[in-house]
């Protein structure tokens, strides 16, 4: 396997959970960008969709994101 296959794994089982969650939760990438600035981060419905996209995101953002929707825990081996 090469290295650049097993770099882009755990991104996308990332970006996947993160959007699978939303949809679970009913979240909009809008209502979640209104949720984050609640808690006094600086994003837009752009930027999150952008960070979604690529599915880089800092671990900052998976926190934030977690707790705006209401998950309060996540097993790694989710991801």
């Amino acid at each position: 396997m090469d290295t650049a296959t097993t770099e882009l794994e755990p991104v996308e089982r990332m970006k996947r959970f993160v959007k699978a969650e939303l949809k679970r939760a009913d979240v909009t990438y809008e209502e979640l960008a209104c949720r984050l600035r609640e808690m006094g981060h600086e994003e837009t419905k752009v930027s999150v969709a952008n960070k979604l996209s690529r599915g880089t995101f800092p671990a900052t953002f998976f926190v934030a994101a977690m707790k705006a929707i209401g998950r309060e825990q996540v097993n790694l081996s989710d991801l």
